[in-house]
Parts: structure tokens; C-alpha cells; sequence
């Protein structure tokens, strides 16, 4: 039976580039980040939108969490997730359908 190696020889830290550490140069790895880091900002942009009305939506019906979840096909607690904006805990995916089961249409323009 052969080994697997797991061991792990490097950890890039937060803050630092994984693009220099993977062996770009300087200059490419700089714009590699700088463009990631931009892709990152534009989907957290969009999921807080869309938590933000997600949100603005229950304060509106003035529904407890529990009767927001049974609307919103999830549980209590990714309700309070969604209000105190974890935005890392939801796909843009899963926030689209929490606002299409409150009845508002969710609309995509590119520019």
C-alpha cells in the first residue's frame, strides 16, 4: 500500500499573495491579486444587496425569524445569519431563492 504525502510544507499568509508564492513573478502576481481581491469585492457587494433586502423585507412584515425561516425555506438560525449579514455562509445562488420566495422578482444587468 503506498503512502500519501499530506504534510504541508507552505501556508501563504492573509496577507500575502498566493500568486508570488505560487511562482509569478512580481508584476503578474501583483495584478493577479488586485484582480481576484476586485472579483471578491464585486460578489460580497452583490450578496450584502441581496441580504440587505432580504433583511428590510422581514422588518417590513415585521415577522419574528422563525415565521421569516418557514417563508424563506431555511432555518431559524440562516435567518439570523442573513440579518447580521454572515455573507460568507450563502452562496449568491441561495440568496437569489430566499428573495424569490418572498415574492420579489431578482433582476441581473451586466454592464
Amino acid at each position: 500500500m503506498s503512502h500519501i504525502d499530506t504534510e504541508i510544507r507552505h501556508v501563504t499568509p492573509a496577507d500575502g499573495n498566493i500568486f508570488a508564492d505560487l511562482g509569478f513573478g512580481p508584476e503578474e502576481a501583483a495584478a493577479l491579486l488586485a484582480e481576484s481581491d476586485r472579483i471578491i469585492a464585486e460578489k460580497l457587494a452583490i450578496k450584502e444587496s441581496l441580504m440587505t433586502e432580504i433583511a428590510v423585507w422581514i422588518e417590513e412584515k415585521n415577522l419574528k425569524q422563525v415565521e421569516a425561516a418557514k417563508i424563506l425555506g431555511v432555518t431559524r438560525p440562516r435567518v439570523s445569519d442573513v440579518v447580521h449579514k454572515k455573507s460568507v455562509k450563502f452562496t449568491i445562488d441561495a440568496l437569489v431563492d430566499m428573495l424569490t420566495r418572498t415574492g420579489k422578482q431578482v433582476m441581473v444587468s451586466v454592464h
